[in-house]
C-alpha cells in the first residue's frame, strides 16, 4: 500500500520516515493485515538509501507495530491495534449559518437493542430482488464502459427517464414525457433542487403539520420561512394557507404521517389557490406505489392546468434507501435551471444503477416487485390494524389508511396518554416506535403513535404490539 511520507530538510531522515508511518499506523489510516511498500520501492520514490529506510522499518518492527515475513514483505500487525489513538482534524473556528444549527440531527435506522422495529420508511430489504438487480448492474458494466467513461446528462439517463414516465403514466396518471423527467438522488435532492429555484432568503414555505421533517429542513436551509399547517381529514387544510405562501409542499396521496387522503375537492381548492397567488405545489407521492385498499385519486399534477405542479417520487422505498434512486417532474419553464442547478449541486447521478433501473421498468420487474411487496405490506398493515383494536383500543385508534408503509393511530378521546413515555417505555422492551408529535414543528396539535411496517415482518407484528400495549399500560397507570 502506498503511504505518503515527506520528508524536510536535511535532518534525520530515517526518524521522519519512522514518525509518520507509525502515525499513520497508530491513526487508523494502516490498519492491521496492511502490507508496507518493500524498503527499495519506498527509497526510490524518496530519493534515500535503501538503508535509511531499513533503519526506520527496524525501529517499526521494535516498537511492534509491523512485522517482516521472510520473503513477502513487512506488515503492520494486530497488536497495533491495541495502541491505536485515532487522529480527527483541528476543531476549527469557522461556524456554519445559524440555520444549520437549528436543524435536527440525522439519526438513521433503529437503536441498537431493537427487537421489533416499527420505525418509518423502511422498506422489507429482503423482499428486493437482489439476484435480478445484480445481473443487470453486471449487464450495464459489461456493455456501457464508453458511456462511464463521460460525464452524462444532469437531468439522468435517458432511457430511465422515459421508463419513469410511462412507468408513473400508467401507475399514477401523471401527465409527463421523458422531457419532463429529472432522476435524482431520491427525494431528498429533489426537495433541494426545488429549494435553490424558488427559495431565497426569508421565501414563505408552506408545509404540512404534521408532516415530513427532512423537506421541512431543506427548505429552511435555503433561507425560507417556514410554516405548518393544518391537516384535517381530507388533507392539508387549504384555507389556512398564509397569503404570501410561494411554494407548498403536500403529500395528498398519504399524508405523512397521518395516512389521510386529500379529497379531490381540497385539491382542487389547493391549484385554485396556487393560481390565485402565484404559488407552486410541491407534490410529495413518497410510497402509493403500495395501495391495498379504496379507490387511487389522481395526483394533483394530474389536475394541473396552468404548470404549477412539481411532482415528487422516490424509488428509495420502492426498492432499496441505499440506491438513492428518485424522481422529479417539473413544467418545461422550470426544466432548464433544473438541469443547470442538478449540474452545479453533483453534475449527475450513478449511471450505472440508472441504466439498470431503466432496464428492470422496461421488463416489467418493478410491477413484478411492487406487487409481491404490496400484497405482503397489506397483509402487515391488516395484522396492525386488528391488533390495535384488539391489544391497544383502550388508547388508540387507527386513522384508516389504504396505502403505503406506516399506519398512525391517535389517542381515543378522553383517555390519558403520554405517547413520548409509552416510546421510551416500549423502547426499553426492545419495540421502537414513533410519536405522532415527532413529526410536528411547534406544539402538537394531534397525539399519538405512527406505527411503520416496511421492516417488519409479519411474524413479529403480535407479539410486538404485546410488549407496545404493556408500555401503554404503564405509561397510562403513571398519567393518571
Amino acid at each position: 500500500m502506498d503511504v505518503h511520507v515527506r520528508l524536510t530538510g536535511r535532518g534525520d531522515l530515517s526518524e521522519q520516515i519512522f514518525r509518520q508511518m507509525l502515525d499513520a499506523i497508530l491513526d487508523g489510516r494502516l490498519r492491521a493485515g496492511d502490507r508496507l511498500p518493500p524498503t527499495r520501492e519506498l527509497a526510490a520514490r524518496l530519493a534515500v538509501s535503501r538503508n535509511t529506510v531499513g533503519v526506520a522499518y527496524e525501529r517499526l518492527a521494535a516498537e511492534g507495530v509491523i512485522e517482516g515475513r521472510v520473503g513477502d514483505g513487512s506488515y503492520v500487525t494486530t497488536e497495533a491495534l491495541a495502541r491505536r489513538h485515532g487522529r480527527r482534524a483541528p476543531a476549527g473556528v469557522v461556524s456554519p449559518r445559524p440555520v444549520w444549527r437549528t436543524l435536527p440531527p440525522i439519526v438513521p435506522g433503529a437503536p441498537a437493542g431493537t427487537r421489533y422495529n416499527f420505525g418509518v420508511g423502511t422498506p422489507d430489504h429482503t423482499l428486493f430482488p437482489l439476484t435480478v438487480w445484480r445481473r443487470l448492474v453486471a449487464a450495464e458494466l459489461r456493455t456501457s464502459a464508453e458511456a462511464l467513461a463521460s460525464y452524462a446528462h444532469p437531468a439522468g439517463h435517458p432511457g430511465l427517464r422515459a421508463a419513469i414516465a410511462r412507468h408513473i403514466g400508467v401507475s399514477r396518471a401523471v401527465r409527463t414525457s421523458a422531457d419532463d423527467v429529472v432522476v435524482t438522488s431520491g427525494a431528498q435532492q429533489a426537495f433541494d433542487l426545488v429549494a435553490r429555484l424558488l427559495v431565497g432568503e426569508g421565501t414563505r414555505v408552506a408545509v404540512e403539520e404534521p408532516g415530513y421533517s427532512r423537506a421541512r429542513g431543506a427548505f429552511r436551509a435555503h433561507g425560507a420561512r417556514v410554516v405548518g399547517v393544518p391537516v384535517d381529514d381530507e388533507g392539508l387544510v387549504v384555507d389556512a394557507l398564509p397569503r404570501d405562501a410561494r411554494v407548498v409542499y403536500t403529500t395528498p396521496s398519504h399524508q405523512f404521517p397521518t395516512g389521510v387522503v386529500m379529497s379531490l375537492r381540497r385539491r382542487t381548492a389547493l391549484l385554485d389557490w396556487a393560481d390565485r397567488h402565484g404559488a407552486v405545489v410541491v407534490e410529495d407521492d413518497y410510497d402509493t406505489e403500495f395501495r391495498f385498499g379504496g379507490r387511487p385519486l389522481d395526483p394533483v399534477q394530474s389536475l394541473d392546468r396552468t404548470g404549477r405542479v412539481i411532482y415528487v417520487g422516490s424509488f428509495s422505498k420502492v426498492l432499496l434507501p441505499a440506491l438513492r434512486l428518485g424522481l422529479l417532474v417539473a413544467p418545461a419553464s422550470l426544466q432548464p435551471a433544473l438541469h443547470a442547478a442538478r449540474q452545479l449541486a453533483d453534475w449527475h447521478g450513478e449511471v450505472t444503477s440508472q441504466a439498470a433501473l431503466a432496464r428492470f421498468i422496461d421488463g416489467g420487474g418493478l410491477a413484478r416487485h411492487i406487487r409481491l411487496v404490496t400484497k405482503a405490506y397489506g397483509e402487515r398493515y391488516a395484522r396492525i390494524v386488528a391488533g390495535l383494536h384488539d391489544r391497544l383500543g383502550r388508547w388508540l385508534q387507527p386513522v384508516p389508511s389504504a396505502a403505503g408503509m406506516h399506519v398512525a393511530a391517535v389517542r381515543v378521546s378522553g383517555r390519558r396518554l403520554d405517547t413520548a413515555a409509552v416510546v421510551r417505555e416500549a423502547g426499553r422492551r426492545g419495540v421502537h416506535v414513533h410519536a405522532l408529535a415527532d413529526f410536528h414543528a411547534g406544539a402538537p396539535r394531534h397525539d399519538g403513535l405512527v406505527l411503520g411496517f416496511g421492516g417488519m415482518p409479519l411474524a413479529d407484528i403480535d407479539e410486538g404490539l404485546t410488549l407496545l400495549a404493556k408500555a401503554c399500560a404503564v405509561s397510562a397507570a403513571g398519567t393518571w
